[in-house]
Parts: C-alpha cells; structure tokens; sequence
C-alpha cells in the first residue's frame, strides 16, 4: 500500500472503528437502563415526570440508536438521533452534578461529576463524525 492510499483510508478506518466503539457503548448502557433502572431515575430532575419511564425510553433510543450505528442506511438519521438523546439527557446530567447524586456503590469528588457535562459535547461531535459516510464507507457497501 503506498503512503497516499494508507493515509486516505486512515480516516475511514479511524471512522469505522470509533463507530462501533460508540454503537457498542450506547447498546450496552441502554441494556444498563433496563437491567438497572433505579441509579438512571435517581438523577431525573424532579420536574421530569415518571422517572422509571424516561429511564426505560432513553434506554430504547440508546440501544436504537446504537444499532442504528451499524447500519448504513440508517446510520445518519441513527446519529441525528444520538444527537437528540444526548442533548434530552443533559438535563439530568446537570441535576446529578447539582445535587451531588452519586453513582451506585462509588464516591466522586463535585468536580468529576461537573468535569463529566464537557463529555456531551465530545459525545455530539463523536455521533455527527461516525454518522458520517466517508469515500471509503460508500464503497465497502456498493454504493458510488
């Protein structure tokens, strides 16, 4: 492989391997939402109504979504939907930092729980890049 051809398809491999490494993550955190609801309720801002049921419905789009990932004709509207997910749940992200919720069975200092907003950001930009179809992507599934 020349250098030229290696640094192209670097990109897409980068692309295609942090797709699944996201698309694995959302499944398996949305299987979470199900399997354990209670620690995901009890950072839902009490304005929220139904805790329980936004827990189970996040828990829906991230496995969705997740799986959407994987899929090439769905892989854009699946990050949009990432997108939209991450921004919904921000809310309680800043209840549980607010109000010093801690994670089940674990003790974090006030500045990890503020430290992990940022994360959202980066989790935006992460779904918008690997919803992405780059040259490489096109090609692997037949299309031009």
């Amino acid at each position: 492989m020349r250098s030229t051809e290696r640094a192209s398809s670097t990109p897409s491999a980068a692309r295609r391997a942090s797709r699944v490494a996201l698309a694995a993550f959302m499944m398996a955190i949305g299987v979470a939402h199900f399997a354990a609801p209670a620690p995901f309720a009890a950072i839902v801002p009490r304005w929220l109504p139904a805790p329980v049921l936004l827990v189970i419905v996040s828990g829906f789009f991230e496995v969705l979504g997740g799986v959407g990932l994987l899929v090439p004709r769905v892989r854009r509207a699946a990050s949009l939907g990432l997108v939209a997910l991450y921004v919904a749940v921000f809310p309680a992200n800043v209840n549980m930092a607010l109000h010093q919720i801690q994670p089940e069975g674990l003790h974090l200092p006030p500045a990890v729980l503020w430290a992990r907003l940022p994360f959202q950001v980066a989790f935006i930009a992460l779904a918008l890049w690997v919803g992405r179809d780059g040259k490489d992507d096109r090609e692997d599934y037949g299309r031009p």
